[in-house]
């Protein structure tokens, strides 16, 4: 049999294990990755039902506070605020309102005050009634900007932003701050909305494309041992 001859008997099987390897190993893959956005689900279910974290002055580790319930006493410094755009609200653009909190001890909380409705000159940012005495806020602590995809590399102008993270922050203002967010979800008279959706851990998705990887292998298989019989028994029909 010329080698030419036992590549084309031989190539079938070869790219069909190696279809099936890629879809199992895909597959597994994105399993693992649904095990994993499903222990962070349970861990932010439980973390809700424990007591709420105070934060102070002491800058926190990340890992201690991550999508727990925390609380801050402070005085907010309007100066210093960050309008998150595009962010919409029942159909309406706008804003979120990222504004420091001065706890004390030169440290400040990033708070995410909530929702405003941007105004139809867009040149101007929307008035945002901010206390002047010390208030207390309430809410879950995250981390805000991991995995963004930004079509522009203008991602700030002035105080409009069109994402956040803590090191952008850092470097755009000049003071300590803990490195999370406050979500805020204690009420304060300011005209801010507040309706925050449940995070998405994606879940379902990691295991939709893990059974579409499944599916692939399969396909593979029997797309192979169709072909394989129908060679076998064009071999043995008689000329």
């Amino acid at each position: 049999m010329a080698a030419s001859e036992r590549v084309r008997r031989w190539l079938p099987l070869v790219a069909t294990l190696v279809a099936v390897a890629i879809g199992v190993t895909a597959g597994v893959w994105q399993l693992g990755r649904g095990a994993e956005k499903q222990a962070l689900r349970d861990r932010f279910e439980q973390l809700a039902r424990d007591a709420a974290v105070n934060v102070g002055p002491a800058a926190l580790p990340v890992r201690d506070v991550e999508l727990r319930k925390v609380t801050a006493r402070g005085i907010f410094r309007p100066a210093r605020t960050v309008y998150l755009d595009n962010r919409v609200l029942h159909g309406v653009p706008g804003y979120h309102v990222i504004m420091p909190l001065d706890v004390g001890g030169g440290m400040h909380v990033l708070v995410n005050r909530g929702w405003i409705a941007g105004p139809p000159d867009r040149s101007r940012l929307p008035e945002v009634r901010t206390p002047a005495e010390e208030v207390e806020v309430g809410g879950v602590a995250l981390v805000p900007g991991r995995r963004v995809f930004e079509l522009s590399s203008r991602v700030t102008e002035g105080a409009v932003w069109q994402n956040l993270t803590i090191d952008r922050y850092r470097a755009a203002h000049p003071i300590a701050v803990q490195p999370f967010v406050l979500r805020q979800d204690t009420p304060l008279d300011d005209g801010l909305k507040r309706e925050w959706m449940a995070p998405d851990f994606g879940i379902e998705k990691h295991y939709a494309y893990a059974a579409q990887w499944f599916l692939l292998a399969a396909t593979a298989l029997i797309f192979y041992g169709y072909a394989h019989v129908r060679r076998r028994r064009a071999q043995k029909e008689p000329l």
